[in-house]
């Protein structure tokens, strides 16, 4: 049985479901809402990360400190290649427990500055049957 499909929009800033002819909740590919839920939910931050809005609040859920991804405490830094690097990073670590629990068997990842405030990401999933998966991100960014 397919999960519910999630799309992501950029503008908005968040996922939503969306609905077939007739009314219904789409169904779709499980691994692509996998791996939207593992980008855009906030992992707890470790106790070394600097907290954005200068809180102590590291976010996350905290019954699950590997689900999610860190991609939240890239949101006011400045638009770096060093900053694209932290993102890839970030995108990686939260996409390792698909290999490891061998529902994929790599992933390829690439960042950019797709346009002036907006971060892009294309991750290509390689399934362990031979399938690929390839889905393109963008969010807006609050960073000078």
């Amino acid at each position: 049985m397919a999960d519910i499909t999630i799309i992501w929009s950029p503008v908005d800033g968040r996922g939503d479901w969306t609905f077939a002819p007739g009314g219904d909740l789409d169904t779709g590919d499980d691994l692509a809402n996998a791996i939207l839920l593992s980008l855009f939910t906030d992992r707890p931050a470790n106790k070394d990360d600097i907290i954005p809005d200068g809180t102590t609040d590291r976010r996350g859920w905290w019954g699950d400190h590997e689900l999610g991804s860190r991609l939240w405490l890239l949101e006011r830094a400045k638009q770096t290649t060093e900053t694209l690097q932290r993102a890839k990073d970030y995108i990686t670590e939260a996409l390792q427990w698909l290999i490891d629990d061998g529902a994929v068997a790599r992933f390829d990842i690439f960042v950019e500055w797709s346009r002036r405030s907006t971060l892009g990401a294309r991750v290509t999933a390689y399934r362990t049957d031979g399938r690929t998966v390839a889905l393109t991100y963008a969010w807006a960014w609050q960073g000078a």
